[in-house]
């Protein structure tokens, strides 16, 4: 399956923001990649800032154009605010679901997990990352992954709780509550202007 198998840290400097998680790249060198990163750059045009946020969400989500394209386009079909409903889509995302609840260290690793069979979605095995999570679907792990290193480490080291999942750590499961909020997605992402630049 397509993915985005480059450098972590050129993308987290292009952005200015550690998106594959913590990183010491960004904090040694807060400014862009390249030979040129250093100088100093033109103001940037509106098409620029736009693009820049949309590669940035698609960066963040694990996604590629073909496939981030695809959801905006479920978004913009829906009643209500499209950049609301489509950071919503990108959250119920199983592989992100996964990563939110603490099973998982980064996204990658989510994505990893499903891939290879570890996670149950209401009891079924599903291996697809993109898999989109329903209110009141309950995902947790596979009997026989409950003792894998990564799982037991991640859940161990687990700070953040998150108001629209719930976490039962006797049973290795979590239940995908309802949709969250735009104020409770923690992601330092515009996603109006995501929405305009797809309008044009």
């Amino acid at each position: 399956m397509a993915r985005y198998r480059g450098p972590k840290a050129k993308i987290a400097r292009r952005f200015n923001d550690p998106i594959f998680g913590p990183s010491k790249a960004v904090q040694k060198k807060a400014y862009p990649p390249g030979q040129h990163g250093r100088g100093r750059r033109r103001k940037q045009s509106e098409y620029a800032v736009q693009l820049m946020e949309k590669q940035k969400a698609k960066y963040t989500y694990g996604m590629l154009e073909k496939q981030f394209r695809n959801v905006f386009k479920k978004a913009s079909r829906k009643s209500g605010i499209t950049g609301e409903i489509l950071l919503q889509m990108l959250e119920s995302r199983l592989d992100n679901v996964v990563f939110r609840l603490g099973i998982a260290p980064t996204r990658r690793a989510a994505r990893q997990l499903v891939l290879h069979k570890h996670i149950l979605v209401n009891g079924e095995i599903v291996n697809i990352a993109s898999f989109s999570v329903k209110e009141g679907d309950i995902i947790s792990v596979r009997e026989r992954s409950k003792s894998l290193e990564v799982i037991v480490d991640s859940l161990a080291s687990k700070a953040k709780k998150y108001a629209w999942l719930e976490w039962d750590e006797k049973e290795m499961a979590g239940k995908f509550v309802t949709q969250p909020q735009r104020e409770e997605i923690p992601e330092n992402i515009q996603e109006q202007l995501i929405v305009e630049l797809y309008s044009k």
